[in-house]
């Protein structure tokens, strides 16, 4: 598959597949829109209910390792205790990950080079747990507090926006348990809704009115 590193408007890196015309970020900037999303609508917001000793959160996928880095960055600042599960099935290479340009190269270097398949501890209160598969084949013993749904949009990658996805994710989530995501298309919350999330639009990042935040309700 072939891959381009490019700059998004607020400076930072991200991918595009070029036979699809499909970015792993928003073009408008992938560091503020990762951090609307999912740290500042979801990860934080636990944090701050103090509810958890230990975080523990999925993501859909690892791409660029972006969103890994930025949930490490405020797992230290908070002194957060996150488990951090990602899937991916199509790992950049250490060329294209030595081209990225995110503040915390050393931090971002070591997500990369992680072994797959085994919690590794990268630092004090941050443990990554990297899963070579696709999210079709993933099931979990484990429950989760928080989702990171960052497929590639509903129309790019439809077979993953669908009722048996959020089902299966809707039951690997403790009750209470959170999952945003950019996406906010009819279809999608739909889709959520019918698998028994309870659907909100919020606020999107710059450039996007909405986002979805869903809860599974107790």
């Amino acid at each position: 598959m072939e891959r381009e590193i490019i700059q998004t408007y607020d400076g930072s890196s991200s991918v595009l597949i070029p036979e699809s015309n499909v970015t792993y970020h928003s073009i408008h900037g992938a560091i503020q829109e990762s951090k609307h999303v999912f740290i500042n609508a979801g990860l934080i917001p636990l944090i701050e209910s103090g509810l958890y000793p230990e975080i523990k959160i999925l993501e859909m996928g690892f791409g660029t390792g972006l969103n890994a880095l930025l949930t490490l960055e405020t797992a230290e600042s908070y002194h957060q205790n996150i488990l951090y599960t990602t899937i991916e099935l199509f790992p950049l290479t250490m060329q294209e990950e030595e081209q990225l340009n995110y503040p915390g190269k050393r931090d971002l270097f070591c997500l990369h080079q992680a072994e797959w398949n085994t919690i590794f501890a990268v630092s004090e209160h941050f443990k990554l747990f990297k899963l070579h598969q696709s999210l079709l084949h993933f099931n979990s013993l484990s429950r989760f507090h928080l989702i990171y749904f960052d497929a590639f949009a509903p129309d790019k990658q439809p077979e993953l926006w669908t009722r048996n996805v959020f089902q299966n994710l809707f039951l690997m989530l403790e009750p209470d348990g959170i999952l945003v995501t950019y996406s906010s298309a009819g279809k999608v919350r739909r889709a959520m809704q019918s698998a028994g999330f309870r659907v909100d639009k919020i606020p999107g990042p710059p450039h996007k009115r909405e986002m979805i935040r869903a809860k599974k309700e107790k």
